[in-house]
């Protein structure tokens, strides 16, 4: 059922268009257009085999960047719709944000970050403007997805300063100290949401956390009590997905709740007025903020810290860092069409466009790609 957006939403008519113009699409929005464009990109492609917390061979059933993408638009597209705000735009957003993700997760990406130190550095929202920008090649008259002004914006979820002024008017909101469209904010909430209680599901699925444990995440405890009361002979299984769908369900209803009033507070009559405020509009309550906090704290500690998760992480590290190491050392190592980025003599220092390039090309791999390609360099049982 289609609702009529409210004033304040983000439409094709209040579009600052894209960066090469193209004539408007038939049948669908300005922001379908760009959703089907990421959809069909190879980088989100490559999702499928990404990590979000567990090296995706570890196991079929634990969240990937794809799925975890995925489920950010789900959870956003429901509040963008409740909110009466665009969800195509939400949508968009949500199946981008982590285009620039490398292998092996958030570990891929701090070592990563560490061997561009001198080059300009690594940040994986960056990387996926860069690559809805730049790095993919699909249509004959530009560089990259050409997508909306809106969409690359909300993809680009926090910016240093400096970065900010490289950026021209992608950069304007960092440097104004403005906010995000009320889309932006709705896909970056739903991106906290789809991770936390995720991780909760895959952690317990793993067995590194236990619902012991979370008895003190109040959170946790409050859904779990509620369906044990409910369905006191549930099996396990069934019960932590009972847990974790009433977890969402009850952050969502304290997101759309928090932000009407926040948006009656301040009465938007456009765009403007929700970017021009002076914070988010799209937010939890104070209340619903500590337990998301408390959650956090937990899974930082007793999941993404633990053991057999930093065994990962430090061979994450090692494999992106030899990798990294022998291009650099050695670009003939690297495919030819990758070679030829490094070749060309259009942008900037040598070693700085060297290790972008390299950055680029193990920032795209999968994790069994980049286990494959160490194996490759490093096996010397691999000679032939």
């Amino acid at each position: 059922m289609m609702h009529t957006l409210k004033l304040y939403a983000t439409t094709a008519s209040n579009s600052r268009g894209r960066i090469h113009n193209e004539p408007p699409p038939n049948n669908r929005t300005e922001y379908q257009r760009d959703r089907d464009r990421i959809v069909h990109s190879a980088a989100f492609r490559r999702l499928e085999y990404k990590t979000q917390v567990f090296v995706n061979h570890e196991g079929d059933m634990f969240r990937t960047r794809l799925t975890h993408s995925i489920e950010v638009a789900q959870i956003g597209r429901t509040i963008a719709r409740a909110l009466h705000v665009n969800e195509d735009l939400t949508e968009a957003i949500a199946l981008a944000h982590d285009l620039g993700h490398t292998p092996f997760g958030h570990a891929g990406q701090d070592c990563l970050n560490k061997c561009m130190k001198d080059y300009g550095g690594f940040e994986h929202n960056l990387q996926s403007l860069r690559i809805v920008d730049k790095l993919e090649e699909r249509y004959a008259e530009f560089q990259g997805l050409n997508l909306s002004f809106e969409t690359r914006e909300g993809i680009l979820k926090h910016c240093s300063t400096k970065i900010a002024s490289l950026l021209g008017s992608l950069g304007e909101r960092f440097l104004q100290k403005k906010q995000a469209g009320i889309e932006a904010q709705i896909a970056n909430l739903a991106d906290e949401i789809a991770y936390n209680n995720h991780d909760v599901d895959d952690g317990l699925r793993a067995g590194l956390i236990t619902i012991e444990q979370l008895a003190d995440i109040e959170l946790f405890a409050q859904q779990y009590e509620l369906v044990q009361n409910l369905y006191p002979k549930i099996t396990q299984r069934r019960s932590i997905h009972e847990v974790i769908r009433r977890m969402i369900n009850a952050q969502i209803t304290d997101i759309l709740s928090t932000s009407e009033k926040n948006i009656n507070d301040i009465a938007p009559t456009s765009r403007d007025t929700i970017i021009n405020h002076s914070g988010p509009v799209v937010n939890y309550s104070d209340e619903m903020t500590r337990q998301t906090r408390n959650l956090k704290k937990f899974l930082r500690l007793n999941l993404y810290q633990h053991y057999k998760v930093n065994r990962m992480t430090n061979k994450a590290n090692k494999i992106i860092q030899a990798l990294f190491d022998a291009f650099m050392n050695d670009p003939y190592l690297l495919p030819p069409e990758t070679l030829y980025c490094i070749r060309d003599k259009q942008v900037g220092n040598d070693d700085i466009r060297q290790a972008r390039v390299i950055s680029d090309y193990i920032a795209g791999m999968t994790d069994r790609y980049a286990i494959e390609e160490y194996r490759r360099l490093f096996n010397v049982t691999q000679l032939f």
